[in-house]
């Protein structure tokens, strides 16, 4: 058995959503204690220090315009922010042959490019009838829930050079096959992150900014007030309720309080015992929903010798190569240089299966093919899959497929009871985002404060 308390509120989760919740409640006084499964705070994003002042971020790390909860949280807390780094020439890898070219649209046959803008432009008009309070409520939201993303994707592309180019930028969106899910899930994630191009974007998009020293710190800074009433290592086990209160049973802990605030993955709601169970619709949902799975490779280097050679370290890579995507993942000041690469879905299984002697050599040889021999002799190498991580189970966020919007609506983010439901996918606005995240645990702890009145 656990030691049993008391409080008024328990928050389950202690990634950025949970955070927020707790951050809104203690400036009300209201007494909560935040149980986190894992041994740090910070859920999907992860800021791992290696030698010295470097350091990477694992998980989630970009913030850019519109996100305005994620820069006030910064400034509140003194944290800068810097340009992600965007000059000189990006790579595209079609067909195992290497190009060089600037801004967004790569260098390719005419016919493609065409194509190329047709098929996005024609994603972002769509995604500008949807509605993010209610996507199901659109007239066409039964055929757009009917179909995949994919089958919208073949549809339009009417050249393969087009295909290939737009299922990689798509598949880095989505961090999925895009298969997996909806095409109105698709155009309400558009949507819920202002416009396609946003996110696709660095400059003035959802990649513009970085912060000095990481993101997962922010979270822990958000939370030095109420460092008491956090307890890691506490996964919880099951919530019980009856009309004179609940009772949560977790590693160590049994406690019991008024209000519920669930602040993790759809997917690891499912694993906890419910007392009475969670009403149908709510349980058919969540075993819809699966995590899209991304991995993060990166290597670091004395300096970004890119630079230099008048690279951006941005490359774009059709299904030959092991990555969809390539950033400069350096710090504000160049003090050392970091190729990240983006692995997702069907390459980040493949690549994944594989040890790490052979992710590494698959991965240096693959970087000196794009930026020279300088590439294969990183000072570190680290990668990381959030598919393997047991309390998340993929990355960026929880998928709807097909017939999901519009058979459950909005039922994810419902309450239950005296249970409240937070994280990235119960947010209207920047849905998967660390942004989604902080207003969904803001908005969770508003209804909890209402309830308590």
């Amino acid at each position: 058995m656990g030691a049993t308390a008391q409080t008024r509120v328990v928050i389950v989760g202690g990634g950025f959503s949970g955070i927020a919740a707790a951050k809104a409640l203690h400036q009300s006084n209201i007494p909560f204690m935040l149980l986190e499964a894992r041994d740090r705070l910070g859920g999907r994003t992860y800021t791992r220090q290696l030698d010295g002042k470097q350091y990477v971020d694992l998980g989630g790390q970009w913030i850019g315009p519109t996100q305005d909860r994620m820069y006030e949280l910064a400034r509140e807390h003194g944290i800068g922010w810097y340009d992600t780094y965007n000059e000189g020439k990006n790579l595209l890898d079609l067909n195992a042959k290497l190009r060089s070219y600037t801004g967004l649209i790569p260098k390719m046959d005419v016919l493609s490019l065409i194509n190329i803008d047709y098929v996005l432009k024609k994603l972002e008009r769509l995604a500008r009838k949807i509605s993010v309070d209610s996507p199901w409520s659109h007239p066409a939201a039964q055929r757009w829930d009917s179909i995949s993303l994919e089958a919208f994707v073949r549809k339009h592309c009417w050249t393969r050079n087009c295909y290939k180019v737009v299922r990689a930028g798509l598949e880095t969106v989505y961090a999925c096959e895009v298969n997996e899910l909806s095409l109105l899930h698709a155009l309400f994630y558009i949507r819920s992150g202002t416009n396609l191009n946003n996110l696709l974007s660095i400059e003035q998009g959802a990649q513009q900014h970085r912060l000095e020293g990481g993101m997962q710190p922010l979270a822990e800074k958000m939370a030095e007030p109420f460092r008491n009433s956090v307890y890691l290592n506490a996964p919880v086990r099951c919530i019980r309720h009856t009309p004179s209160g609940v009772t949560v049973e977790a590693e160590g802990h049994i406690i019991t309080t008024q209000r519920v605030i669930l602040a993790v993955p759809p997917v690891l709601i499912s694993a906890i015992q419910f007392s009475p169970q969670l009403p149908l619709r709510k349980n058919q949902l969540l075993q819809k929903m699966s995590m899209g799975i991304v991995g993060k490779v990166l290597a670091i280097y004395p300096r970004p010798f890119w630079r230099t050679d008048g690279f951006s370290g941005q490359v774009v890579a059709d299904e030959h190569a092991p990555f969809q995507t390539l950033f400069d993942a350096s710090p504000a000041h160049a003090e050392w240089g970091a190729l990240m690469a983006f692995c997702i879905a069907d390459r980040a299984r493949d690549f994944f299966s594989r040890e790490e002697a052979e992710r590494r050599k698959l991965t240096l040889t693959t970087f000196a093919r794009y930026f020279g021999e300088q590439a294969a002799t990183p000072q570190h190498y680290v990668d990381h899959c959030w598919a393997n991580e047991a309390w998340t189970q993929g990355c960026y966020a929880a998928l709807y497929p097909t017939g999901a919007w519009t058979n459950f609506q909005d039922t994810l983010a419902a309450p239950v009871g005296p249970i409240h439901f937070a994280g990235t996918e119960t947010s209207k606005v920047w849905y998967g985002y660390i942004e989604g995240a902080v207003r969904a645990g803001e908005r969770a702890a508003e209804e909890v404060k209402n309830a308590l009145v």
